[in-house]
Order: structure tokens, then sequence, then C-alpha cells
């Protein structure tokens, strides 16, 4: 929670607090006094930290919260578009391995904890190759 609390402070200190301040509609030494984790009187809000998100772009309070709850936080990067039959052939693929996957699993009419982690890995694959198709569509 230290960790957090302190992302969050660092946020509003090091991008200008007076202008973010007023972009979130809020006092100057409101924000001040709230972004300190050491004022037990004042606390953030959940949409003074959107507004620090939003009006930032800073995703340090964001990535420490996830990081004490065991997660990490990455941007996500668009597909890159392919030309559209190979995009095609690509979804193409990826469905038959996840149709492949699940005969496969279910040959013994029994699905595993292996059998379920592999047919959801390549149900990823499918939205994966679909998202390149999607991309591939707008570009078309």
């Amino acid at each position: 929670m230290e960790g957090f609390l302190r992302a969050c402070q660092s946020a509003v200190l090091d991008n200008e607090a007076k202008a973010l301040a007023a972009k979130m509609g809020v006092p100057h030494v409101s924000l001040l006094q709230r972004a300190n984790p050491d004022n037990d009187a004042h606390h953030l809000t959940i949409e003074h930290l959107f507004g620090i998100l939003l009006h930032t772009g800073d995703m340090r309070p964001l990535a420490a919260l996830a990081n004490g709850f065991g997660f990490d936080l990455k941007p996500n990067s668009p597909p890159k578009a392919q030309a559209l039959t190979s995009s095609l052939i690509s979804v193409g693929k990826e469905v038959a391995e996840l149709t492949i996957a699940v005969h496969a699993a279910l040959e013994d009419n029994h699905v595993n904890s292996f059998e379920k982690s592999f047919i959801r890995q390549e149900i990823n694959h499918v939205r994966t190759s679909l998202n390149v198709m999607e991309a591939s569509v707008k570009v078309a």
C-alpha cells in the first residue's frame, strides 16, 4: 500500500501539480494534501486517481497497484496489419489447431488440467489472429 500511495504522490509532484489540479477541477493545495501519504486527514478518492492517470498519462500509481496484487502492467500494442489473405490463412490455421486440441482432449472422454490449459492457449492464438485480421481489414 505504501508503494502505491508514494507512486500517487510522485505522479502529482512530477507532473506540474498546479496545472494538474486545474485540469482535475480541484484546488491545488487540496490535491497536494490528498496525494500526501503522510497526511492522515486527507485521502485520494478513486475519482482523483482516475484524474491523475487521465491528465498526466503517468501510470506509476496503476503499476504500483497492480504490482501490489502480483500483476505486471504493460501497455497493449496494436496488432500489425497483414495482407488480408495472409491474415485469413492465419485465422484458419489457428482455428484448425484449436479444433485438433479439443478433439485430442476429448479422445478419452476426460479433459485434464493440462489439456484445458492447452485449449485456452489455442483460444488465445485464435483471438490474436482475429485481432490481426481485424487490423488488416481496416487498412484493406
